[in-house]
């Protein structure tokens, strides 16, 4: 893995989090990134003297360049800080330079300067320049930068939209800058959460923007819930819901069952809040069964006392890191549960059928069963 980031006469040590579990091929800084510092350095003079918010951070590259500005950094993604902080430290840079907020806590202050990596999801994007609105003013200057391919003019329109006049750089490495000028008298409210409903039984689920399947019931899920009678008991077991997103398998087994407790864990600082939120919505008698974790996979749980009471883990595991499709993400997830499950406890497993989860399941766990198929997922059992 290349690891040094090496621009404008600086040198960077940089790297992925976890460390350990990366493909050598991979980087912790994209082009975008480096365009981005190459033009504030270029362009903005006395850019160290002003008031500076990072925004999407992926891996803490922006932060380790421009930390002498002491500036605060914003992401939904509990794995971005802790690779944030795990860069400040691998640069000895002083981790109290930087101000970190999540994306479920706005920040109001005004601000000169923002520096914004272009998400994945529009419907993040929205919500962060909704939230710019309280910050911004006419003299803020706002430069954006992601993958010339993930800048449509749709995109475009939602600055536009929600702060003002917006244009766009020539291409470089694939990479483009957004730069928009703020008139700083928009105030339009927020079209987030998205609410649904499921059928049977009739929830009202509350996606805050930058949740997976915010806008309908994602169909691994589906495929679960279809099969939820086919799973070990719920009854008096300590459960976690592992990349809970909104929490629906969560919530579900809190109406169909009285477990001791039931822990909704997931790396999206918006995914938890929804999570709470619909268990407050719609079963607030079961609260306080209810535990909600920020963490990557279980890593932090891990290493608390007494953290191996686990019954069982339910998980539909993502295969995806920031634009990166991986399986790393999963294995994590399955070595973390058994070691957070207790003796006799089981992980189950919802994925598509053509991911290699038996072979990886059987050699973590050995004694590990199919509880159901279909055209395109299966349901997997593993048992400590």
């Amino acid at each position: 893995m290349n690891t040094r980031l090496t621009l404008l006469n600086r040198n960077l040590q940089l790297v992925r989090y976890p460390e350990s579990l990366q493909h050598p091929s991979w980087q912790a800084w994209d082009a975008a990134d480096e365009y981005l510092i190459e033009y504030v350095e270029q362009h903005l003079d006395g850019a160290r003297d002003k008031t500076v918010r990072i925004i999407n951070d992926d891996f803490g590259a922006l932060a380790c360049w421009f930390a002498g500005t002491k500036p605060t950094w914003v992401s939904d993604s509990y794995v971005a800080k802790q690779a944030c902080l795990l860069n400040l430290n691998k640069n000895e840079i002083d981790a109290t330079h930087i101000i970190f907020n999540d994306s479920v806590n706005p920040v109001s202050s005004k601000v000169d300067i923002i520096l914004l990596k272009i998400p994945k999801t529009n419907a993040l994007l929205e919500q962060q320049l909704i939230d710019l609105q309280l910050s911004v003013t006419p003299a803020t200057k706002v430069i954006a930068a992601g993958k010339a391919a993930l800048i449509p003019k749709s995109m475009l329109a939602l600055f536009e939209k929600y702060l003002g006049p917006t244009t766009t750089s020539l291409a470089k490495k694939k990479a483009r800058l957004v730069f928009c000028e703020p008139v700083a008298d928009k105030s339009n409210p927020s079209p987030y959460p998205t609410i649904w409903y499921t059928e049977k039984p009739r929830f009202e689920i509350c996606n805050l923007a930058n949740v997976f399947a915010r806008q309908q019931l994602d169909i691994g899920a589906r495929f679960i819930l279809e099969h939820f009678r086919k799973l070990p008991s719920f009854e008096n077991k300590t459960i976690v819901d592992l990349g809970c997103g909104n929490g629906v398998l969560g919530l579900h087994v809190l109406n169909d069952s009285n477990p001791k407790k039931v822990i909704f864990v997931d790396e999206s600082y918006m995914a938890v809040a929804s999570a709470k939120l619909n268990i407050e919505k719609n079963i607030p008698d079961k609260l306080h069964l209810c535990e909600f974790r920020v963490d990557n996979c279980l890593e932090d749980f891990r290493q608390e006392p007494n953290n191996n009471q686990v019954d069982l883990v339910l998980c539909n595991p993502p295969f995806h890191q920031q634009n990166t499709i991986t399986d790393h993400i999963a294995w994590q997830m399955f070595t973390d549960a058994k070691a957070t499950l207790n003796k006799g406890g089981q992980l189950c497993v919802v994925g598509n059928r053509h991911l290699d989860y038996p072979k990886k399941l059987k050699r973590l766990f050995g004694d590990t069963s199919v509880v159901a198929t279909g055209k395109k997922f299966s349901i997997l059992s593993a048992t400590k």
